[in-house]
Formats: structure tokens, sequence, C-alpha cells
């Protein structure tokens, strides 16, 4: 959620849980927002490089990073792959319907599988919705197969993906 401070500047109110912990509401200010837009842009960037971009000292930039990092905001640094570029020609959204009472259960096993990406709980006819990234439609068909014959899995639905127009992997501030 974006506020503006008295003086007008751009503050971010962030509050969310990591694991089963409840993370306490941080205010970000207007350095700590630009810092976040360098990093999200490109996350090997030095802390000298971001320094000097912010107009703030190297020490100061190191210790926002860290506070950002033990609030929580920053969970990691990871790159972004071009998926099909190593393999993984498929990308199918699926939609699980579970038995009463096993919802968690049955997205905690689908979520163990290396090559599914996503697992959300929704609302909906679905109970679940399953992002998975495969390298052929043979390896979607075993997928679909095993899914289905889960435990508590009473029906699937599976949509392929045919063309990304959008896939924005970054939380904007």
């Amino acid at each position: 959620m974006f506020a503006l401070s008295r003086t007008g500047d751009a503050t971010v109110r962030a509050s969310g849980s990591r694991g089963d912990e409840t993370m306490a509401s941080a205010l970000l200010d207007d350095l700590d927002v630009r810092i976040l837009r360098l990093l999200n842009a490109d996350a090997r960037k030095s802390f000298r490089e971001i320094a000097k971009a912010v107009d703030a000292s190297l020490s100061t930039v190191s210790n926002r990073v860290r506070k950002l990092e033990e609030e929580g905001i920053i969970t990691g640094y990871a790159p972004i792959l071009a998926e099909s570029r190593l393999g993984y020609d498929v990308l199918a959204v699926v939609g699980v319907k579970i038995h009463k009472g096993k919802l968690l259960d049955v997205q905690r096993r689908i979520a163990k599988d290396d090559r599914v990406t996503h697992v959300y709980d929704v609302t909906g006819e679905w109970d679940s919705i399953v992002v998975v990234r495969l390298k052929n439609t043979r390896e979607l068909d075993a997928f679909i197969k095993r899914l289905g014959s889960m435990e508590y899995v009473e029906n699937t639905y599976t949509q392929v993906v045919l063309n990304v127009v959008k896939e924005e992997r970054r939380v904007l501030v």
C-alpha cells in the first residue's frame, strides 16, 4: 500500500507473514523504496553502485538492505531464468478439486514436486490452482495422471499456456 508522508515523499506500508510467523508492519521510507527499485531492476548491483545512485553512504545502504532482509521484506535473491532455453517448453495451469478437510495436506504434497512453480488456495469452482513447468506433453500427461490419482483429489482440469503475454515475477514498488 502506498501512502504519502508529510513531506510528500512516497512511503510504503508492508505487512505479511513469513511461514507461520507474522511479520510486524514496517514503514518503508523513500530511501528504502529507491533501494528496492534498484535491486528489483538488478539484484547483482553492488551496494557501492546503489549508494551512488541514491546519494547515500555505503554503510547506510548496507544497513538498510540488512534491515529489509531481517524484516522479511527481502526474502532472497535469485536469477530469472529463461525456462524454454532450458528445455521447459510446456507451462500448464491446473485446477484441482480436493476432498473437504484435506486441502492443505494435498496442496503440500503437490508442492513437493520441483516442477510445480505455484500452488494457490483459491475461491470459486476449484479448490486449488497449480502452475507447473514441464519439458514436453508426455511429462504433462504423466503429471496430470499422477495428480488425478492422488488420494483426496476429486477432479482436475488443465489448461496449457500457448503464449505468455506478461509474466512479472518481481513485486514492483
